[in-house]
This record gives C-alpha cells, structure tokens and sequence, in this order.
C-alpha cells in the first residue's frame, strides 16, 4: 500500500477522473448558493443539487471535485474521540445522465487498487439487499469474491429523501486489522467497531421514489460518490485517527508548541488538542467564505466553534489570543488547494482575533452573573441551578455549558442537565418553526420550475441596447405557461438573445421595451429565475405576443446608465475603503439601483468623520483620473496573477471577467459598467452605518443624483438663512449667536423657576405632617418638568432637615412622580424606590431608584392624588 499525504490523495483522485473525461471543479463555497434547505455545505452533492433535480445544466455530464464540507450535528462529541469531526473534505465524481453502474464500479476499484495501491484481501464491498445488478458487476466483471460482498438492507444501501430520485448504493471497506476489532464473534463488514473502515460510497441513481410509496426507473440514471479525504488519508498513512494524518498532525502539533503540551499522554489534554484541532479548520475555512460571526444562522455556527475552540485553549493553558495565529497552520496545509485561504488570510486573522477577544470579554461578564446565581442559590440553600439559569447563560451571554458545570463542581454543585436540554430542543424547534416548512432544495417551486432545463437565452447588451433579431422561446402569462399573451396581461417573456442586463449581483434588472409585430411589452424588471434562466417581467400594453415570434428588445439607456455609475464606483468605493481602513475589508454585499449605490464592507467599528471625507475624496479623484475601463473574460488562475479581487461565496467558473479601472481597481465582475470613470460625474456619501456585526454600511450617490443631492441641501441652507436672517457666508456664526442667546436665555428662565420653586417650597412646608415621629411632606406641584422637581425636592429636604419628601405633578397624560429620604429615615426603613413604585402604579406607570432618592412617571394624571395617598400608606408600613 502506497503512503500518501492529503494533499497528494486528493490530487491522485481529481486526476484519475480526469483521465475518465470528467470535469474538475473548484470546490464550491460553503455557503449554499440558492440553497434554502442548507446552513452550510455538508456533502459533496450539496452544490450540485440543482443539476440532479434539472433545474440547471451542469457544466459537463461528468464533474469530480474535492469539497469542503461541515457538519455540526453531534459537535458536543467533537474531542471526545478521536473519530468526530466538524470539517472535512469529500471527494467525488459525478454522473448527470451519463456513465452508470457498469462504468463507475470497476473505475473506483481501478483506482482503489491500482491507484492508490491498497491490497485487494484487505478491501469489502456492501451492496442493498435487492440490487443484484451490482453484485454481479463487482464479482463478474471487477472480479470481487462473492464472500467479500455483503448485502444490507434499505437503512444502510438505499438512498432516498422523501419523493422523487433515488437509488442503492454500493460502498468499499477497508479491513483494518484484528488490533481494532470489538472482538464479537459476530464481527464483520457492517459492525460498528473499527475494524471494518468505509471509506467510499457510490449511490446510484437509478429510481424515483412515488408519493404512494411505488418506485419507478429513471429515464437519466445518476451518479453521486462521495469519498473522505481524511479518511481514505488515515488507511493510506496507516494512522489510528484523522487527527494523525500529515495536515492535520501538522495543526495539532501547532496547538501543542503553543499549550506546551504533549498528545497522547493525558485523555483531558487530548480532548482540548482535538477540540482546537477541529474547530480552527473549520472557523478559517468558514471565515474565508465570508461567513460572519453572530447569534443566528451559519454565523453563530461560526461563533460557537471558535468559542468552543477558544475555550479549550484556556484549559491548556494557552495565554491570550492565540487562534488567528494558529489558522495560519491551516492555510499553510490547504492554500494550495483552496487559494481562498491565501487571497483573503489578512482578513482572516482580522476577523477571528476580534471574535476571540470579544469572546474573552464574554467569559468575564458570565463569569460575574455565574458568582451572582451562585450566590442566590446559596442564600436560598440549592444545589441544583435550574436549566432557565444555566440555558440564558449559555444563549444570552454566550457562556458555555461545560465551563458552567465545571465551576459549579467546583463548589459543590451542579445543573439541572435534563432541563437545560428541554430549554435547548425548545430554542431549535422555534428556529425550525420559524424556517418554515422545507422542500429538497429549501424553497418552493414556482411556474418557472415548469419551463425546460435546456432554455436559454444570450446575453448580448454589455455595450448595445438594442437587439432587433430576438426570438420568444417561452412565454409566461399570468403566473401560467402560455403560448400567447394579450393587451393587460403580466408576462415574463424568454427570448434567445437580449440586451437587458438581469439582476445580479447586487445590480438590478434593466427596463425597457420588448416589441413584436402584433404587440409590446413594457419590461419593468429583468430577473434571473432557476436555472439562469433570463425573465423579462412586465405587461402587455398593446396587441399580443405569442411564442416564436420576432422581437425587438429594447433597453432604457439612460436607467442602464445610471445604474452603470453606481456599479462602476463601488469598485473604486471598495478600493478607497481598503486604502484607508485597511485590507480586512471585503464586500459583504452591494445594491446598485439608478438612484443610489448601497455598498456592505467588513469593518468592526463606525468609520470617523476623518476617515468618510478621505474615502469620498479618493472616489472622487478616481474619478477625475479618467481611467479607462476595460473588461475581459480569462482564466481564474490569469485573473488572480492579475490581481482581480473575488467576492465572497461567488460562484466562478473556468473563465471570468474582468474589470480593470486604469489598473487601479480590478475585480472579478459580470454586471454593467462605464467605459471611463470620469463618466460617473461625482461621488457623495449620504450615510455610513452598522447593519450586523463586523458589517458596516456606506449609501451614496453619482452623477445626476448626486447634483440633486447638492441642489437640495443647497435650498435647504438658502430656507435656513431666510429664517435667521443671515447671508450663507454667515450662517455658522449667526447660528452661533442665537445658541449663545438661548443659552442666556435658558439660565435666566432657571433662575425664575427657582425662584417660583423656593416660593412654592414656603407652602409647601406648610402642609407637612408627622408619621410614627417622621416629618412627611406629600404634595402636587404644577407646571415644574423632572429637573425643577428635583430641586424643589432639594430644597424642602432641607428645610425639613429629616422627613419624606413625595412630590408629583403631571399634565397632558404624563405623571412625574419623585419620592426623596433623609439617611436617618432612611435607617429607620424608608426606601424612596418602594414608595415611589407603588404610587407610580396608581397612576398606570413605573419606575424605581435607591432608598434615599427615586423618580418614576405615569400616564393619568387624574390619579395623582390616589398616588400621593399610596405613598403615605407604604411611608406608614416602612416606619413603625
């Protein structure tokens, strides 16, 4: 048997089918591309979905790929032994319609044998139970013992979900010695020991499985193989685990340089070695995909394995952030087969050395509420925290379950675990409820859905905006395939050739006109609808239109070309953004409209003043330079030579364009552009915020919007003259004159109100009584807002040198309540907070505060003498 690295198996494989005339693909991104059904990317037929349903035409009948994949279902095992993992790599080849059993079967013992060079009396084969077509294929033709083929049944060798294509699968073991057997005498192919290794899964295609539970033969058979990388790594290096196979042995000793540690001594330290092991491939194949951390979705994936990673670097004793660090192990190991890893390691050590320590933040501020339960559960003279406490830690501040526990056991408690996980299934059945119900590819099927796989339509208008020779190939009317439309009706017309640029990548669809001899259309969107599929969405205005007929298809110019402008300058807006913050910004999404352009970037904080008038200003310049913008299609390897940035998740092909502004941005784009940036006139920023976190958001305008923009603020600074009396030239220090009169103004208006406070303080005083020997004034005052309450409160605390002050005023159905003690009343028990909460009640409101001094409102001022009565009779049960 051959030793080979990772790196070289999957090269071996990729290469084999290759030599079968398949295509290679680069892995697809871990993020489902119009993929409800899927958080992440968790096998290698995930991507291809669309291509096994025909709802896309696949680039070729026969694709192989290495995909990376996640899975996260039993993450909680992760660590625990040595055979779980979150990420991995899963080779496959597949077939649309093209090659079937009698092609893939010899080929995967092909390269088994011959390839990789594993003996043939160490290899078994499974097949299902009822498939006796491949039986013979792997005893007859590949020439298999039939001892060493094992049928099983439809739970282990039968493919299926739900309705629709389906099929047996045939899957090859590797026997890996009597040193890892269960020793049953009942051991064998099948057994849930280690002995019995499958390492390769062929499912074939070949049924479609009825609503009433009947299965009927597919006219095109598929095929879908699936192969562990790591796996096939551990047979191949004679190795017990993945964690022992080169790559991932090279990160796991990383971890143990860094935790000054060795593996293998002590389970505990094996368990946190494997934990970070696992977890940084995964958060740095995540982070170069553009997954984010956050507290839902594919995000909180994230955030969880790298806390969860971060944690147990803690218990190695690993001092401060260490992780962005350690990806680097990970991109050294796997940037040649994933070049994501290198174009964008900057911005993922940004990314995980900001979760990280905002994590450890995190860990300080449970750690304190974790004291505070533990405190009440002592007072109170629990052992048990109940599982609300321990999940709210866990969901609310991010604070992990185990590190609860193990403190807990510390002082001699512990956590209600079947609580806690009923708190759990709770959180995931409202997230399952509020996905909704899901079909095979996590949306539901629309009419499109009904039109033919192979329809297409060419695009033909980066540069004209007419195509006069276009044809209707398919018509929908109504939300019905039609063969015809009429005067009224809403259609989405397909031709075979359009000028009109179909929304995508954040650019809209064009509008315009479509004309027949019998009728028109008025396209009010261009959309891409399944399968890439071109839909020219609008209604009948004039005549009718049917299917096969001539058109002339028109684009509206002056749309496209401002929506060209906005499009254009986010290119140089993205450029400015990672001159001036720096090269951790990535687009994170865009929206580029006629009106305005809306650019998502990743930055961790809110940009400056500073910083928005230097990116505006570099844009603009970039503009006034003239460069010349020239689009290309080329290779993805001659585009990153060139040094064309890629978007996140993006799916690319063989061959790309892309846009070079000048040599000063380019980037890897298929929507419409200038051909000069000086025709995008002028750039202006309107707002920069937060939209999640680490996204930041920029909206801005150009050309003609950006001079309305200019225009506007113009008449609004000429209204604003008029108003103050002043020229433009004037209008800061006039503004400056009139605050500092107001400010006069103001002190002068205070002055009387505590003037009118000191006079109503005299008769006020007036009407104190005594309660259980304390002095207690209890009384409404009009016309005073909260400030004027506090000091006239102030000023009868002291007159009355020791008391209660309860004050309350209110109008226009808002109450201000305000309850003030003297220290000596205060020790005999009057507590201001209780008093005036329970007089705000009265008056439909709350609020609170110290025992010494507390405000509150309320919304019916007709209460506020029940109110002040309230707050005698809690004054009378303090003091006794």
């Amino acid at each position: 048997m051959k030793y080979m690295g990772v790196n070289e198996v999957r090269e071996a494989f990729l290469s084999f089918f290759e030599s079968k005339e398949h295509l290679r693909l680069q892995s697809f991104s871990l993020v489902p591309h119009n993929d409800k059904s899927l958080l992440l990317i968790n096998s290698g037929m995930a991507p291809m979905k669309a291509y096994f349903t025909g709802q896309e035409v696949p680039p070729s009948k026969r694709v192989t790929t290495c995909q990376k994949c996640i899975r996260t279902g039993d993450i909680e095992n992760v660590g625990k032994t040595a055979r779980h993992g979150t990420f991995f790599e899963m080779l496959g080849d597949f077939s649309f319609g093209d090659y079937f059993k009698n092609e893939i079967i010899p080929w995967s013992w092909e390269f088994v044998t011959k390839v990789l060079e594993i003996p043939e009396d160490k290899l078994y084969v499974t097949i299902y139970e009822e498939d006796d077509e491949s039986g013979d294929i792997w005893h007859n033709v590949v020439g298999v013992p039939r001892d060493r083929i094992k049928k099983l049944g439809k739970a282990d060798n039968f493919w299926e979900h739900g309705t629709g294509p389906c099929g047996p699968c045939t899957e090859i073991y590797y026997d890996r010695g009597e040193k890892y057997s269960c020793g049953s005498p009942e051991c064998g192919v099948g057994c849930d020991c280690d002995r019995y290794m499958e390492f390769w899964n062929l499912v074939l295609t070949q049924f479609n499985a009825e609503p009433d539970g009947t299965y009927t033969e597919l006219d095109q058979k598929n095929v879908d193989t699936g192969m562990g990388l790591e796996r096939m790594a551990t047979i191949l290096q004679g190795v017990d685990s993945i964690f022992d196979v080169d790559t991932i042995k090279s990160i796991r000793d990383a971890i143990c340089q860094k935790a000054k540690v060795e593996y293998g001594k002590i389970a505990k330290i094996d368990v946190s070695v494997r934990v970070i092991t696992d977890h940084i491939r995964s958060v740095t194949m995540m982070t170069a995909d553009g997954v984010l951390p956050s507290n839902e979705g594919r995000g909180y994936v994230l955030r969880r394995l790298l806390r969860r990673a971060a944690r147990h670097g803690k218990l190695l004793g690993i001092e401060g952030e260490f992780l962005a660090e350690l990806s680097k192990s990970v991109i050294a190991c796997s940037g040649d087969a994933y070049p994501e890893l290198v174009d964008k390691q900057e911005y993922i050590f940004k990314i995980l050395s900001i979760e990280e320590n905002s994590f450890y933040k995190t860990i300080d501020n449970g750690m304190a509420i974790l004291k505070s339960d533990m405190g009440e559960m002592k007072e109170a003279g629990q052992t048990t925290m109940s599982g609300e406490k321990s999940f709210r830690l866990y969901d609310t501040y991010g604070f992990p379950i185990d590190l609860t526990k193990e403190i807990l056991e510390e002082a001699g408690m512990n956590v209600d675990e079947e609580a806690f996980a009923a708190e759990m299934k709770q959180q995931k059945e409202r997230a399952r409820a509020a996905r909704g119900k899901s079909t095979y590819m996590g949306a539901a099927e629309t009419v499109y859905h009904e039109l033919p796989v192979d329809l297409q339509t060419k695009f033909a208008g980066y540069d004209i905006k007419e195509v006069g020779d276009a044809k209707i190939i398919a018509l929908v009317a109504n939300n019905e395939i039609a063969g015809m439309a009429q005067k009224g009706d809403t259609v989405s017309v397909f031709l075979d050739n359009t000028p009109f640029y179909a929304e995508s990548g954040g650019q809209v669809g064009d509008c315009g006109i479509i004309k027949t001899e019998k009728g028109t259309v008025n396209v009010t969107d261009c959309i891409k609808v399944i399968g890439g599929k071109i839909a020219h969405v609008g209604q009948v205005t004039e005549g009718t239109l049917s299917v096969d007929e001539k058109a002339v298809a028109t684009v509206d110019w002056e749309r496209r070309m401002a929506t060209s402008r906005n499009h254009s300058t986010t290119h140089l807006l993205q450029k400015a953004l990672r001159t001036v913050l720096g090269t951790h910004v990535e687009q994170a999404g865009s929206y580029v409209s006629p009106e305005r352009l809306r650019f998502d970037f990743t930055h961790f904080t809110a940009m400056t003043d500073e910083e928005l008038k230097t990116v505006e200003k570099i844009v603009n310049d970039s503009i006034f330079a003239s460069y010349v913008i020239e689009t290309a299609e080329m290779s993805i390897d001659e585009a990153r030579n060139k040094g064309a940035m890629a978007l996140f998740g993006e799916k690319y092909g063989d061959v790309v364009r892309v846009v070079d502004m000048g040599g000063y941005s380019i980037e890897l784009c298929g929507g419409a552009h200038l051909q000069n940036t000086a025709q995008a006139g002028s750039f202006k920023i309107l707002s920069e915020n937060g939209v999640a976190a680490g996204v930041r958001r920029i909206e801005a305008v150009t050309g003609g919007e950006a001079l309305k923009h200019y225009q506007a603020q113009e008449d609004e600074i000429k209204g604003i003259c008029r108003l103050v009396k002043a020229s433009p030239d004037k209008l800061v220090a006039r503004v400056e004159q009139l605050m500092a009169e107001q400010k006069e103004l103001t002190k002068e208006l205070d002055k009387l109100k505590a003037k009118m406070a000191g006079g109503a303080a005299e008769d006020i005083i007036n009407s104190k009584v005594e309660m259980n020997g304390v002095a207690v004034l209890a009384a409404e005052v009009k016309d005073l807002d909260a400030n004027g309450m506090r000091t006239l409160g102030d000023q009868l605390k002291n007159k009355l040198g020791s008391g209660i002050v309860v004050l309350a005023g209110g109008a226009e159905g808002k109450v201000n309540l305000m309850v003030m003690a003297t220290d000596d009343v205060v020790a005999k028990g009057a507590h201001a907070g209780n008093i005036v909460k329970a007089a705000a009640a009265v008056c439909g409101g709350g609020g609170g505060g110290r025992p010494n001094m507390a405000q509150a409102g309320g919304k019916n001022p007709g209460k506020i003498g029940e109110a002040l009565e309230k707050a005698k009779e809690v004054i009378a049960q303090q003091i006794k």
